[in-house]
């Protein structure tokens, strides 16, 4: 008992320590190649967070369960939504961009279209995969295209305007260092902190059942929710909006895809089409809608069309995090 109490301490500790290093390094090379710390958070944080999504979805299709890939990535999809920016909308309010809105977040619903479209015979075959795959690719390709014309255009702005700024100086070597650095800790102490919770909850006797509906499925999130609280502690936003966008489109594209292409997933389970899919979408869907200032005063709504700039705040926080709870109970009644 007091090794598992340890390892909690000690691995709260270390997840905070190691998410702000992590943001850290992540605004870093965001600043030295002149990218957005948007697409940093997408294409970095996002997928690298969902580095043990992707392990475990390789591994249980090598043991031949890919259905726990499926259950892995949307699982991991609708927290990152529900319980994730629940709980950073709560501390700081979300700010999602113009770009985001425009591109992003319909490219995430398009995705979660795709699936579904995919899944709906009930399988997920080698075909799937590839396609799952391949439209990973083309949206990665996009995303650094799309990136790489838009400074081209931020520096022939400057220029045109004769502006002489001084570019600050970053060490790539130094950033990366603090990324992978951090990414490595953050998810170490989270496999800790973790296994500290669960040893502690079986002593005092709580059910299988619940330590899994709880512990564990906050806990496969808890590199992306502590990379996002100190992303939007530290100001960055745009990293923690993006680290969401990039490991759901990680999840329901890699994770499903290379699961699907090692063992074609057969006979799914009825449960991941009449509930995971269906919440996973709706959560998706939502997500777009609550950035738009539907109910805001005039006041916000200027603020918002002078910045080009929506989001939500802790109205929309509590609203994404009751559901994540509903989500959860709703899970206890259809496992029992």
């Amino acid at each position: 008992m007091i090794l598992s109490v340890a390892a909690i301490v000690v691995g709260l500790v270390l997840l905070v320590w190691s998410a702000d290093r992590f943001v850290d390094g992540a605004v870093g090379v965001a600043q030295f190649f002149g990218m957005s710390t948007f697409l940093i958070g997408m294409l970095i944080v996002g997928f690298g967070t969902s580095a043990p999504e992707m392990v475990v979805s390789v591994l249980s299709a090598m043991n031949n369960t890919p259905q726990l890939a499926l259950g892995n990535a949307y699982g991991s999809n609708i927290a990152n939504i529900a319980l994730i920016l629940g709980v950073t909308a709560l501390i700081i309010p979300v700010v999602v961009k113009k770009e985001a809105m425009k591109r992003d977040i319909p490219i995430l619903i398009a995705m979660t279209v795709l699936t579904i479209l995919l899944l709906m015979d009930g399988n997920v075959s080698f075909v799937d995969g590839v396609i799952l795959l391949f439209a990973f690719a083309g949206i990665t390709a996009f995303n650094i295209f799309t990136e790489l014309h838009a400074k081209r255009k931020r520096k022939k702005s400057a220029e045109d305007a004769d502006l002489e700024t001084p570019a600050e100086k970053v060490s790539i070597v130094k950033s990366s260092l603090l990324l992978l650095f951090g990414l490595v800790l953050l998810i170490a102490s989270s496999r800790m902190l973790v296994w500290g919770a669960i040893n502690v909850a079986q002593a005092l006797g709580v059910s299988d059942l619940l330590i899994g509906l709880t512990i564990v499925a906050v806990g496969t999130s808890l590199p992306e929710l502590a990379s996002s609280i100190a992303a939007a502690r530290k100001g960055e936003n745009d990293l923690a909006v993006g680290n969401v966008i990039g490991s759901n489109i990680f999840n329901t594209l890699v994770v499903v895809g290379i699961a699907a292409v090692i063992t074609p997933i057969k006979a799914m389970d009825a449960e991941v089409l009449s509930r995971d899919l269906p919440i996973m979408c709706s959560l998706t869907l939502l997500l777009f809608l609550i950035c738009f200032p539907f109910f805001k005063s005039k006041r916000a709504k200027a603020s918002r069309k002078k910045n080009e700039q929506f989001g939500f705040g802790r109205i929309g926080g509590a609203l994404f995090l009751s559901l994540y709870v509903a989500y959860l109970v709703l899970l206890g009644v259809t496992t029992v």
